[in-house]
């Protein structure tokens, strides 16, 4: 009896390595396989002229009073009470994802699995920025989590159809608050988009002498190659009002070559290479251009471990050091949950892992830039 159970546990250890083996060696065409949508992309149709005037196209807006996950806090956070306030437009990360290709490109408006898991990166989130202001945070028809996976048009196609929506449902956020500072913000598919807003409808333009800050988190920035174009500087302070802020969490030891080979094999926004610049790294802790900061000065880092329990927040818990890659790093791996991604890469956990730095970097930038 016993040797049978050592053949059956030797037998699993060898289907372990094998795995292990296989997923290294075709792991990305694995995955693309299993996440990319097999359908030919179809454009997407238009949506009203007036689809962002309702609530009902909004995961947060001021008039949402029920349910509206914006608002969170955790248990012993308050907001306080002050006359400086800013408007804020957050455009949420990829919450669409579907496997085995039964999915298409982009999100339908209603995917009850899809709005359930935006929902939960608005409270994450957004959340963060709620002591500055009223947080706007629109659906939108986003991309399938594939369309980053792809070289083919259609993963291109799908994201700008999702742009358009996100322009539309900006262009609405405007003409609803035509005054008063604006925090524009987002995470991973959103920033991208956010990026391509501050292009297009913010730089050269009157409003962007509103904006008090920008979050990009969570999508790679170049200094020389994007910054130029999007009409902003890199955030040097945390006093500094006017700017741009962005980083990329990873746990020690870390692999962010996928991140940076992307990075450097596209164009950036000024028609340049992005390949030879510098990534835009903000410490989230001290809310300066690059470097350090330790585990002690970490005023909140949100645990959501435990489930049908809201979020806590923990302070001094992690750290936070501008890598020469570009990147974040957070020190020895922490147990966020399950959504860790391959090379300790903490992508999801970006805002989770400094959301009290956030509130308390959204609330001086604005400051700032009101002179108070």
């Amino acid at each position: 009896m016993a040797r049978k159970f050592l053949y059956v546990i030797a037998t699993l250890v060898v289907l372990v390595i094998a795995a292990l083996l296989v997923y290294r060696i075709w792991g990305m065409q694995i995955i693309r396989l299993v996440m990319v949508p097999r359908e030919a992309f179809t454009q997407l149709q238009p949506l009203p002229a007036n689809a962002y005037d309702g609530a009902d196209m909004w995961l947060a807006r001021p008039d949402i009073v029920k349910d509206n996950v914006a608002l969170w806090t955790p248990a012993g956070v308050t907001t306080p009470k002050t006359s400086q306030k800013a408007t804020i437009f957050f455009i949420h990360p990829t919450s669409y994802i579907t496997t085995f290709g039964d999915a298409h490109w982009n999100a339908r408006i209603g995917d009850k699995e899809a709005d359930a898991t935006a929902r939960r990166f608005v409270m994450g989130q957004a959340s963060a920025f709620n002591a500055a202001g009223a947080v706007w945070a629109p659906r939108y028809r986003q991309a399938n989590y594939g369309a980053f996976l792809t070289d083919k048009p259609a993963g291109d196609q799908a994201l700008a159809a999702a742009y358009r929506d996100v322009a539309q449902a900006f262009a609405a956020f405007l003409k609803a608050n035509p005054t008063g500072p604006l925090i524009l913000a987002g995470h991973s598919q959103g920033s991208r988009h956010l990026l391509q807003l501050l292009r297009e409808q913010v730089a050269g333009k009157p409003v962007a002498d509103r904006i008090a800050a920008v979050y990009a988190v969570g999508w790679p920035v170049s200094v020389e190659a994007d910054l130029p174009a999007l009409g902003l500087p890199a955030c040097g302070r945390q006093d500094q009002a006017h700017c741009i802020v962005s980083w990329q969490s990873y746990a020690e030891p870390a692999d962010p070559s996928a991140v940076v080979e992307s990075f450097e094999r596209k164009t950036g926004y000024t028609g340049k290479p992005r390949k030879g610049t510098h990534m835009l790294c903000t410490n989230p802790i001290t809310g300066a251009f690059n470097g350090a900061a330790p585990a002690s000065a970490n005023k909140g880092t949100l645990d959501a471990r435990e489930q049908g329990q809201p979020p806590k927040l923990l302070t001094g818990i992690v750290p936070a050091r501008c890598d020469t890659s570009g990147v974040l790093m957070i020190g020895e791996p922490v147990d966020m949950g399950p959504f860790t991604l391959p090379g300790n890469n903490y992508h999801v956990y970006d805002y989770s892992l400094f959301w009290g730095n956030v509130r308390e970097d959204a609330q001086k930038r604005l400051a700032a830039f009101t002179g108070k």
